[in-house]
């Protein structure tokens, strides 16, 4: 009975739980310790994706302004206003979308920790956002040599206040791409480090995929 009694009382360690703990001063068990959670999405996404809020917002009333004039003109484009270049810009804009295309190939590089290959693709989206800003330039000459100005009409006016627009956020894009592939240059980014990589490229892309859009309603519409 005495041996019964006592392995009765006999207690795994493991077992004794809650207040009284021997095994802590009769205490309670410590806490477990404070881990950080990391934020979902950095503060430099976050105040990007707002930007890019802001901008969509910006160019949607410019496209409903252009929509309103051209739905009220009966003759777009007016008598003895110059036609558009719809082929050199329908290729032009095949070139942005390239750019599109390699600025995606420099995110897989940095992420595959490729930093030659980073460099060389950034080097590349840049020429050939430097390329379609070119083409641009040289035609919007062209155009105003042709006579379509800003103050020629209300045609003239839409196109080059939404068109050019755009070309200033291509231009501010290049910039920042260039700042983005001198520190790749210097080795600033890592596979585990590359935010700076990551927001130019959700800008460029939004340059990139807001001209399609553009180009149909401006040159095709």
């Amino acid at each position: 009975m005495v041996r019964e009694s006592t392995a009765r009382q006999v207690v795994e360690p493991d077992a004794e739980q809650g207040p009284g703990d021997p095994r802590f001063g009769d205490g309670q068990p410590p806490s477990p310790p404070f881990v950080r959670q990391e934020p979902i999405i950095s503060n430099a996404r976050l105040a990007v994706l707002m930007l890019l809020a802001a901008e969509s917002m910006f160019f949607a009333g410019l496209i409903g302004a252009f929509i309103v004039f051209r739905l009220s003109s009966p003759d777009w484009p007016p008598p003895f206003q110059p036609r558009l270049p719809v082929l050199v810009t329908g290729i032009n804009t095949l070139v942005l979308l390239a750019s599109g295309v390699t600025m995606n190939w420099a995110l897989r590089a940095v992420r595959g920790r490729q930093m030659a290959a980073l460099v060389r693709y950034l080097g590349l989206t840049a020429a050939l956002g430097t390329l379609f800003l070119g083409i641009q330039g040289y035609e919007w000459i062209r155009l105003l040599q042709f006579g379509l100005t800003v103050s020629s009409g209300v045609y003239g006016a839409t196109f080059y206040t939404l068109i050019g627009c755009h070309g200033l956020h291509v231009f501010a894009a290049i910039v920042w791409l260039a700042v983005v592939l001198v520190l790749a240059r210097r080795g600033r980014y890592t596979q585990q480090n590359h935010t700076g990589v990551e927001i130019c490229a959700m800008y460029w892309i939004f340059v990139v995929g807001l001209w399609p859009v553009l180009y149909g309603l401006v040159y095709l519409y």
